[in-house]
């Protein structure tokens, strides 16, 4: 016997939802898909390069991070090539609506006194709800070619 979800199947899956899920993020904060990432090891994280700057952190640019232990976090870059110095955590859920992710960086944009030192929430997915939570932005070539030939026919 054959397990139909595999390890691979897993990973693809993964990819094509969290790939829709980055260019949805990506719509909504006003960035494309250009300036998403997507890293598929373990843990599966995810950036998105941001447009403009913190005057707090002149010289310094911004962007989002997002990691399937602690969800989307909001940082700007180090001078050398470090991970990004984290200054907010979205946390209440791993897959909030791209619209709630924008907002969240509204406010991290306009918060005007200094950050206090994060703490990363825990929103490990243990039941595999993760995939399904994706699903909904998944971009498979299979599906835009569908929708292809129906308008065609």
């Amino acid at each position: 016997m054959i397990p139909l979800l595999t390890g691979i199947d897993r990973e693809h899956g993964l990819l094509r939802g969290l790939t829709g899920y980055l260019t949805a993020v990506g719509a909504a904060v006003g960035v494309g898909d250009e300036s998403c990432t997507l890293d598929v090891d373990v843990p599966v994280s995810a950036y998105i390069a941001l447009d403009g700057r913190l005057t707090r952190y002149p010289g310094r640019d911004v962007a989002l991070l997002w990691e399937e232990r602690h969800g989307w976090s909001f940082g700007v870059e180090t001078h050398s090539g470090e991970d990004l110095l984290v200054l907010a955590y979205l946390g209440v859920e791993l897959v909030p609506e791209p619209p709630r992710v924008r907002g969240f960086v509204a406010a991290a944009r306009s918060f005007g006194g200094p950050f206090a030192a994060p703490v990363p929430p825990d929103l490990r997915d243990g039941g595999g709800g993760l995939l399904s939570r994706l699903a909904r932005y998944r971009r498979d070539s299979w599906t835009t070619g569908a929708s292809f030939l129906h308008q065609v026919g």
